[in-house]
Formats: structure tokens, sequence, C-alpha cells
């Protein structure tokens, strides 16, 4: 007897017999089996432990202390700049207003000779180097500079303005001249007019 036969024999009533178990089923019994057998291998989301600690990771706030001390000491030593360089300009701009006008300087015992007077008259002209709006636009291009124009830091760069002004004041050893003084109040017109225009931009928007 050919053995192969027989293998291909069994086989075949297998499958039919596993065939007719299941349609020999009412359809109601059938369909439920089905519906249970899909229930067990739906999918079941189950939150993991790596999804706990990331979410925990992301609502915990972690202190540096390191961050916050550099971030703190770039914030002084840009207003400290800031405040240098306006004793400076506002020191040099008085010297040149007094040159202007053929008068020695408080801290300076030099005497002018009319050259010097000549270019000082340039310098301190409405156009000059040293006139109101270049020496104001300077400070304010500055301050822009240093905070890279937020709006949140441009106070900060008012008081280091005021600040450096009162340094000068000191340093002359009485009231800047006329010049100076307006200088002083275009300045603060700048820093007003770009706090406004900031302002204004962000209410249209």
């Amino acid at each position: 007897m050919n053995v192969n036969g027989i293998t291909d024999v069994a086989s075949a009533y297998g499958v039919y017999q596993s065939t007719t178990s299941t349609s020999s089923k009412k359809p109601a019994e059938a369909k439920e089996e089905t519906k249970s057998a899909f229930d067990n291998e739906g999918v079941v989301y189950e939150k993991s432990a790596e999804a706990d600690n990331k979410a925990a990771s992301t609502n915990k706030y972690t202190k540096n202390p390191e961050l916050v001390a550099k971030l703190k000491a770039d914030a002084e030593a840009r207003t400290q700049q800031l405040q240098d360089i306006v004793t400076k300009l506002m020191t040099q701009q008085g010297k040149t207003y007094n040159a202007a006008n053929g008068l020695k300087s408080f801290y300076e015992s030099l005497e002018v000779d009319a050259e010097t007077k000549a270019q000082a008259k340039k310098d301190i002209a409405e156009d000059g180097y040293y006139g109101v709006e270049q020496t104001s636009s300077r400070i304010f291009d500055f301050a822009m500079a240093l905070t890279g124009g937020d709006p949140d830091k441009m106070d900060s760069m008012v008081e280091a303005f005021k600040k450096g002004y009162k340094k000068a004041e000191k340093t002359w050893g009485a009231e800047l001249p006329e010049i100076c003084k307006n200088t002083y109040d275009a300045v603060l017109k700048k820093f007003d007019d770009y706090k406004n225009g900031v302002t204004s931009a962000d209410e249209t928007m």
C-alpha cells in the first residue's frame, strides 16, 4: 500500500473535520465566538513606565543656579557697558562744547587754540559728530545692540543711561553743558518712541 496515499487521505479528512465542525455550529454561536476572539485580541492601551517618567520630567522644574548666575552677570555687564559709554560720550561732548566756546575744561588746564575751537564748533553742530542727534543715536543704538531690541530689557538700559549721565556729571564736577542736557532728553525720547512703537505693533497684531 502506498504510505503517501494514506497520509494524504488523513490530512484531507482532518481538514474536512475541522471545516464541518465549524460550519455545523449555529450562526449565532459562530458569531459569538468570532466576537469573543476579536475582543480577546483587541488592542488595549497600557500606560508605560517610560511615559510616566517622561511626563514627570516634563512637569518637573529643575533649578540651575549656575545658569541663573550667568544670565544675571550678563545683564549686569550689559548695563555697565552702557553706563561707561554714556559717561565717556557725555564727558567728551561737554569738553567739545567748552572748546567750541573757547573755555577751559573743568578738569583740564588746557588753552584752546583757534584750530581746535573751529573743529569743536563743527563737532557740536546739529549734524556734527558730538551734536545732539548723532550722540543720542549712538547711545540708543548701543543699547539696542546690547539687548537685541528686546523690549523687556530696554527699561534696564534706560536706568543704565541715567546712571551713566549722573556719573558724567560727577566726573565733570558740576552740571553738564546745555548740549548734554539736550542730548539727555533726546535719548529718553528715542527710548519712549521705541517702546510706544513696539506696544502699538503688538496691539495691531
